[in-house]
């Protein structure tokens, strides 16, 4: 796969309630490139992080209506991704407190 390419398919990661939850299991959430596959999304992991990925869910999250003046407005939809590590890997994004 195109290098330059899986460096465009991880945008942001995403950090939530649920996502810290599940960290305790090694799997991270990611907000990914409409178009990227369950593979592209592992690899550039790895590339990112170097760590071993050992599966991936992938689900499009719609975007919520919302009201803006009289007008009923949208916020686009998106693409998240669940990544599992195999054990003994794990991710530090460097938060401090």
């Amino acid at each position: 796969m195109n290098r330059e390419r899986l460096m465009k398919v991880l945008i942001s990661p995403v950090i939530s309630e649920k996502t810290a939850m599940v960290e305790a299991e090694s799997r991270y959430g990611f907000r990914v490139a409409p178009g990227a596959t369950k593979r592209e999304i592992g690899r550039a992991v790895e590339l990112m992080f170097h760590v071993k990925v050992g599966c991936v869910q992938v689900l499009n999250v719609k975007g919520k209506k919302k009201r803006f003046g009289r007008r009923m407005g949208k916020r686009p939809d998106w693409r998240k991704a669940y990544v599992r590590l195999q054990p003994g890997h794990k991710i530090d994004f460097g938060r401090g407190a």
